[in-house]
Formats: C-alpha cells, sequence, structure tokens
C-alpha cells in the first residue's frame, strides 16, 4: 500500500499493511527546509518544497498542511501579522460589537491574497504527489474558533455568558459556518483528500461542556456535513484535555478527531470504540518529540500502537504541532517504529 491507500483504508475501518503515520510539522518543515516562517506563509513554492522535503525525507504517509491559525479571520478582514519567525496571527478583534455582522463576506474569503497561498500550496502538493500520499488540507479555524477572533478572546467570552446575545452570537455562528463551509470547496478544489480544522476555543478549558453542545458542537457538524458534499472525509482538532466533552464526539458527521496529549488516550480509545471515528495522534509534541530521546519517543509511540491495535481506524500522529526546533533523530524514530512492531 502507498500513503493515500493507507490512510484511506485507516479512514474506512479497513485493514492497512502498517500503521499510518502524519506529522503536524509545519514549523519543522520550514526550518528544516531554511526558510522563515514569513517565507513559508507567504510564498507557496516554499511552503510546497517545505512540506515535499520532509514527507520524503521521512517517508511519512502524506501531509498535513498548514500554514497558521489566522487565516480564516484574516480572509473576513481581521487585520494579520507576519512575524519573521512565527506563523502569522491576528493582531486584534474586528467586530466592536454583534451589530457590525453586515460588513462581513464569507463567500468571498477565496479574494484573499493569503488564503489562496494554501490554496496554490496545496495544489503543488497534489500535482507531485497525485494520489500516492494523502493530502490533509487544513481549512483553519472552525468556526466557534474564527468568531472568537473576529470579536476577539476576550469579547467573545462575555458575548458567550450574557444570554442578551445569543441570537447574534448565532448569526456570527452562522457567517463563519459559510466561510468555513466556502474554504472547504476552495480546499476540494485544490486537490486535498481530507478538510481539517481546529476549534481549540472551543475546548473545556475555555468554555463548559454545554456550551460547546450549544455554541460549538452544531457548527462543527454543518462543516463536516459540507465536506461530504465535496466527497472529502473531515477531521476535528482541539487542544487540551477534552475529557469532559469525550461524550460528544461519537454519532457525528465528523469522521476523526485529532485530541492533543492532554486527553486521557484510554478514555479516548474506549470513547471512540465500535463507533465509525477515527483516531489522529496523540505523542506530545514538545515534551516527547521536540525534547524527549528517540527511544522515549519510540515508547511512547508503541504506547499508543498497543492500545489501537484493536482497530484499524487509527493514524500515528503528534498532538499538536511540533516545536521548529525538533530533532531529526526523533522524527526518524517516530517513522521508524511502525515497521519494528
Amino acid at each position: 500500500m502507498n500513503g493515500y491507500e493507507r490512510v484511506r483504508a485507516a479512514q474506512r475501518g479497513e485493514p492497512t499493511d502498517r500503521v499510518p503515520v502524519f506529522l503536524h510539522n509545519f514549523m519543522a518543515a520550514a526550518r528544516e527546509a531554511g526558510y522563515t516562517m514569513r517565507e513559508f506563509g507567504t510564498d507557496p513554492r516554499k511552503a510546497a518544497d517545505a512540506f515535499i522535503r520532509i514527507t520524503e525525507k521521512y517517508d511519512l504517509d502524506g501531509v498535513l498542511m498548514d500554514i497558521d491559525t489566522a487565516t480564516t479571520a484574516g480572509a473576513l478582514g481581521v487585520p494579520i501579522d507576519f512575524p519573521e519567525h512565527e506563523p502569522a496571527r491576528c493582531e486584534h478583534g474586528l467586530l466592536r460589537t454583534l451589530d457590525d455582522l453586515e460588513r462581513l463576506e464569507p463567500e468571498r474569503i477565496g479574494e484573499n491574497e493569503h488564503l489562496q497561498v494554501w490554496l496554490e500550496t496545496m495544489r503543488r502538493l497534489k500535482e507531485h504527489f497525485g494520489d500516492e500520499k494523502y493530502l490533509r488540507g487544513n481549512i483553519d479555524q472552525a468556526p466557534f474558533s474564527a468568531a472568537s477572533m473576529l470579536r476577539s478572546p476576550q469579547a467573545w467570552m462575555m458575548d458567550l455568558v450574557d444570554e442578551e446575545n445569543h441570537e447574534a452570537v448565532h448569526r456570527l455562528l452562522e457567517i463563519c459556518t459559510r466561510a468555513t463551509c466556502r474554504f472547504i470547496d476552495l480546499m476540494a478544489g485544490a486537490g486535498a483528500h481530507m478538510v481539517s480544522s481546529g476549534d481549540s476555543p472551543a475546548g473545556p478549558a475555555m468554555i463548559s461542556p454545554e456550551m460547546y453542545g450549544e455554541f460549538a458542537r452544531p457548527y462543527e457538524d454543518l462543516a463536516a456535513e459540507h465536506a461530504h458534499e465535496q466527497g472529502m472525509p473531515y477531521l476535528l482538532h482541539i487542544c487540551g484535555d477534552t475529557g469532559a466533552i469525550l461524550d460528544q464526539f461519537a454519532g457525528r458527521p465528523i469522521d476523526a478527531v485529532e485530541l492533543d496529549y492532554q486527553t486521557d488516550v484510554q478514555r479516548i480509545h474506549d470513547t471512540l470504540s465500535g463507533t465509525s471515528v477515527a483516531f489522529w495522534g496523540n505523542v506530545d509534541p514538545s515534551g516527547v518529540l521536540a525534547r524527549g530521546t528517540p527511544e522515549r519517543v519510540r515508547c511512547e509511540a508503541r504506547r499508543l500502537m498497543d492500545l489501537f491495535s484493536d482497530t484499524p481506524r487509527f493514524v500515528l500522529n503528534s498532538g499538536c504541532a511540533l516545536p521548529a526546533d525538533t530533532p531529526e533523530e526523533n522524527m526518524r524514530a517516530f517513522r521508524e517504529v511502525v515497521d519494528e512492531t
């Protein structure tokens, strides 16, 4: 099996010849290729070159095409800063009040220059790899996260706790969902095999499980359903300890979850067991992959593979983005461990 076939089979719950291996490695890819984060984030030729190099060097099964966590908000009008050595970031919110929604044009986000960098990068990856490697295209923030950036995280939290704002809150979330769905359309057209988005501000560290169920989950599901209309599976990523909302992941249209190492992996396994939701993850990117020894990397990877050995719906990956200075020997150990079992 090639990488594309291996990951596609895992997503479908079909047998594979070995566990598929990914790495959330965009910062490490830029560093290894000798590009600054500003170069990587603004030039699709350099971004694609960096992803191709690192994927082939470590013989990964695919590319997790990601550039930053500010693009959807930026395409909707939030000012974006491009530091030389860090991913792009939102400078501040755009909407002073929830009455200021008419200025947002979600169907036009494809006209944004920075979003076009993502699409051209994916086109170049598709041209190079075709259906040899599995191409997972991040579509940046899920609707809840995009809304928090449009308002600013502090203002957004205040919006959520005031019931008088809830009608406007849902209107903003609907607008952000339209932007997310438009991004999905564009990523599908660029050649992605799968799409994913992050919704970390919707995790239990920020809001209650009840608020997650009301303000985040329905819009994540709409994005997943739209991805299915484009013929692609949808993966949801949430950072931090998601234990309080694990019971909300089964029975939904999402096809995979990527949960941070802080979530009890036995609980993840037991919650997803018997469902059609695949698990991607979730080795600690900093404490283990970037700062640990190669043997510790192997040990943590084996622990995950042993736990999920009763299901093919598993892709070995880091729990979140690798630091730029992740050592080569650790990334090699992470890839090689699947051949040693």
